[in-house]
């Protein structure tokens, strides 16, 4: 695990107690709005597109059990071309 990483899951266990909701804002193109959806298949994934629909911001609400768990989900997601995380 690298330094960031190391410092973000120290902040994430500094920060809440597991189990715990945990929110994750992503900004994507309409198109990879299903990638989105498969990784989150489990959860519900509200969409908010842009008012000239060139992006689509989403949000979804999961119940975490660990600090590693939202950190897997983030790496899943940081392999989406141009995903903007919030």
């Amino acid at each position: 695990m690298d330094q960031s990483t190391e410092s973000f899951k120290e902040t994430l266990n500094n920060g809440h107690r597991f189990p715990t909701l945990y929110v994750f804002k992503f900004i994507v193109k309409p198109d990879q709005v299903p990638e989105i959806e498969n990784l989150f298949s489990k959860h519900e994934v509200v969409l908010k597109p842009s008012s000239k629909g060139k992006y689509v911001s989403t949000t979804i609400k999961i119940m975490a059990s660990s600090s590693q768990e939202i950190i897997d989900y983030y790496k899943k997601t940081s392999k989406i071309e141009g995903i903007i995380s919030l």
